[in-house]
């Protein structure tokens, strides 16, 4: 039996888990490395202190952090982009994205929302439902000034097109004005 082998079972697990894992790492860095285009010392950049703990949640290496840090102040090549969709029964979504390549990263978030029944958004069509908080500090930047209740069936939908949204790894956050 080719390939049934208890060494076997455990490398492909492995592999799903270091991958998800990678993803996760690739994310926290890139964050820390936009936080840290302004003021690349934590002390006197709250945003780039906030992206530095929540790695160090995640078991960042520090090899890894230092990295992004001295890459943000070398480099200017990384930039932040804020992108609008709407999704099933007319919610709006804010996709926050780090990215290197706007004209890579703008067609592929187009795609998934329409392999998932998103609509993109021109800009601006859709912050006005949303309102940006005061604390850089905090994983959510922003909230639904006017949270909009759909019905069940279309929050499944939103959940799975949410899901692959965060499965990009230009994306930083996704955040919609639905009732939980």
């Amino acid at each position: 039996m080719a390939g049934h082998s208890h060494w076997s079972g455990i490398k492909h697990k492995k592999g799903v888990v270091d991958q998800k894992r990678g993803q996760l790492f690739s994310k926290l860095v890139n964050a820390i490395a936009i936080a840290a285009k302004t003021e690349s010392n934590p002390n006197f950049n709250p945003r780039l202190r906030s992206a530095i703990d929540r790695a160090k949640e995640y078991k960042v290496p520090q090899d890894n952090i230092d990295r992004a840090v001295r890459r943000a102040s070398e480099e200017k090549d990384l930039e932040e982009i804020l992108c609008e969709a709407y999704g099933p029964e007319g919610s709006a979504i804010l996709i926050e994205a780090i990215t290197d390549s706007k004209n890579r990263t703008i067609p592929e978030i187009k795609k998934i929302l329409s392999d998932h029944g998103g609509k993109w958004a021109e800009s601006g069509s859709v912050t006005w439902a949303f309102e940006k908080n005061a604390r850089t500090d905090s994983d959510d930047r922003w909230t639904a000034k006017f949270p909009q209740p759909i019905s069940e069936s279309a929050q499944q939908k939103l959940a799975v097109l949410i899901e692959a949204l965060v499965d990009h790894d230009d994306t930083q956050n996704v955040y919609t004005n639905t009732q939980n």
